[in-house]
């Protein structure tokens, strides 16, 4: 095992080895890939030259227990051994357990129901077809989020870059500028007839941990109730006590007629889900219009409810408050960062120069991993389970070496 500082080009040559026969094998969709890592324990993961990293990354918020918690791999290895997968012909106690577990969270009312996948893509896909289902064909999304790649989900998304190849994507979706009141309602009042959804992230990931404002989601929530569509919150990033409440949208007091979930409900193990709240909003797909070989079998169900379980048990809700605070206090006050965005462990650091690739870089060849969503802006997403010591490693490596790559950066 190697100690922080020691990461470099010298000692990856099984990690060099590993990583040609990755891109002989494997399609390019995801680039070349960092490292090759080969375990986890909690809140760190060793490659497999033996170099150890803190990941502050959590597979992109989804490792909300860190790496191999007993819990969760107790969970899984019981079920495994009994029950783990039946199709959608059968029920199992988990998969009812579960869904009944996450109403309860959600604090939904009567009528409410859940629907299983096993991504985030597939929740918003399964979204987006509840929003056609009310009649209706309209969608409003907003200028900077992602909801998926898959056809449905990434016509919902903004990014010209991801959609230009597949076009032409679906109709009849309008984009709007995030947190921008007039435009939301401008766009609302000319689309008012066919309106069926407004779809938003309570805090943008992936295009550089953007919050929307309380005010705004309480004006979204005041539209689609005023015109009879679904306000749907993708809390596929933020959900599951990412932000320190169970939902984000908790956060803004408003309540939803759809939420899409996926990443850290699991843990680990991919699952996702779609919460539609009320009779009107849960009696929309019926027999026959959708489903998913896989969504919501034993094995998945059994690995969230322990994730639930753990959260609970160890207020990882507060926890998350109490780190992600200290993470944002103590960043603010280097030189070079211009602000911290989100709540809880969501956090973006705002750089005073686009080098946020160059630090990303640097901080894992230094034993962070770390993502660069936007050219100025690091993206922290670890587990619920990072320590105030384990957060102040990277602290301290930020004041001492981040701070010179921004200010070269700004020359």
């Amino acid at each position: 095992m190697t100690d922080l500082g020691t990461h470099g080009e010298a000692g990856l040559e099984r990690g060099r080895v590993d990583l040609q026969r990755y891109g002989h094998a494997l399609m390019g969709t995801y680039g070349e890939p960092m490292r090759v890592l080969t375990r986890g324990e909690g809140s760190w993961v060793w490659d497999a030259d033996g170099n150890r990293y803190l990941d502050l990354l959590g597979g992109i918020a989804v490792n909300a227990l860190g790496h191999g918690h007993p819990a969760w791999v107790a969970a899984i290895a019981q079920q495994a051994a009994t029950l783990a997968h039946t199709s959608n012909f059968f029920a199992t106690e988990p998969q009812i357990r579960l869904a009944e577990r996450l109403l309860e969270l959600a604090q939904a009312p009567h009528g409410s129901r859940v629907f299983f996948c096993n991504s985030g893509t597939e929740a918003n896909e399964a979204a987006f077809k509840m929003a056609r289902k009310t009649g209706k064909r309209t969608v409003i999304a907003l200028e900077g989020g992602f909801h998926g790649r898959s056809m449905g989900a990434l016509s919902m998304t903004h990014k010209e870059a991801l959609r230009a190849p597949f076009a032409p994507l679906l109709e009849h979706m309008v984009f709007v500028p995030r947190d921008d009141v007039d435009a939301l309602k401008a766009a609302v009042a000319e689309n008012a007839a066919d309106l069926a959804a407004i779809i938003l992230e309570p805090i943008q990931g992936e295009s550089g941990v953007r919050p929307l404002s309380h005010a705004f989601l309480a004006m979204a929530r005041e539209l689609t109730l005023r015109h009879e569509a679904l306000l749907v919150m993708d809390e596929v990033q933020t959900g599951v006590a990412r932000t320190g409440a169970w939902f984000a949208h908790q956060l803004a007091g408003i309540q939803p007629d759809v939420m899409t979930l996926a990443k850290g409900l699991g843990g680990g193990f991919p699952i996702g889900a779609v919460i539609a709240f009320g009779e009107k909003a849960g009696g929309l797909l019926v027999k026959g219009d959708h489903g998913t070989t896989f969504g919501g079998n034993a094995l998945a169900a059994a690995a969230a409810n322990a994730t639930l379980d753990v959260i609970q048990e160890q207020d990882l809700l507060a926890h998350a408050k109490t780190v992600g605070e200290h993470l944002r206090t103590s960043l603010e006050a280097l030189d070079g960062v211009v602000e911290v965005r989100g709540e809880g462990l969501m956090l973006g650091i705002g750089l005073a120069a686009p080098v946020s690739a160059a630090v990303a870089k640097a901080a894992v060849d230094a034993g962070f991993i770390v993502n660069p969503p936007s050219p100025d802006t690091i993206r922290l997403v670890p587990a619920l389970t990072l320590t105030t010591a384990e957060a102040d490693l990277f602290i301290a490596w930020m004041a001492e070496h981040a701070t010179r790559l921004i200010s070269e950066g700004s020359a």
